[in-house]
């Protein structure tokens, strides 16, 4: 079975970061792991991507991160998401559901 990456739309990779930090604390490499899981091997996210939006959405006090010793025995930034990050969550998510259900409509129009 061929494996696609699928390209995400401009702010789905911000709400995809927040909802799988929702879940519990989490590090990075974690957090792109989880996504990959979760979206049955579709999503895949790439560090280049990963970080600076974990980075952004720690500016914007989104997420707080603290440092933990992870599963291997190192030293890792987990992240966990904040009370303004979890009511941005929910705002996101209700767009996104808008959003996809209009998109939704258009492509189910018939001629």
């Amino acid at each position: 079975m061929q494996s696609s990456k699928s390209n995400l739309l401009q702010g789905t990779l911000e709400i995809l970061i927040l909802k799988t930090v929702a879940l519990g604390p989490i590090h990075g490499y974690a957090i792109a792991q989880r996504i990959q899981q979760i979206s049955g091997e579709v999503l895949q996210i790439q560090q280049g991507s990963l970080y600076p939006a974990l980075y952004r959405l720690e500016e914007r006090g989104y997420i707080q991160a603290e440092w933990h010793e992870s599963e291997q025995g190192r030293m890792a930034k987990y992240y966990n998401v904040t009370k303004k990050g979890a009511k941005q969550l929910a705002v996101d998510r209700e767009e996104w559901e808008r959003t996809a259900a209009a998109v939704a409509l258009v492509l189910q129009a018939v001629k």
